[in-house]
């Protein structure tokens, strides 16, 4: 599986974190939720855990949709 790639984000005055991928936003966590964004970014590997926290991570079930009878023919 490929690795997460192209996220960023901003920590602002107010506490609030935008995160970014590839220059769109992609979230934006305020209060209690930023917090424990950033400290897991800090503890962890900050494109995987910004990947997890924005939704845009595989679910290892692509390939099986992709070959069902259904969508073979898009």
């Amino acid at each position: 599986m490929p690795r997460p790639h192209g996220f960023a984000y901003a920590q602002h005055g107010d506490g609030t974190v935008v995160v970014t991928h590839h220059g769109r936003e992609a979230a934006t966590l305020r209060g209690g939720r930023a917090a424990r964004f950033l400290a897991e970014v800090a503890a962890g590997d900050g494109q995987l855990v910004m990947a997890r926290w924005t939704g845009a991570y595989k679910h290892g079930n692509e390939r099986t949709a992709r070959n069902h009878p259904r969508n073979r023919g898009r």
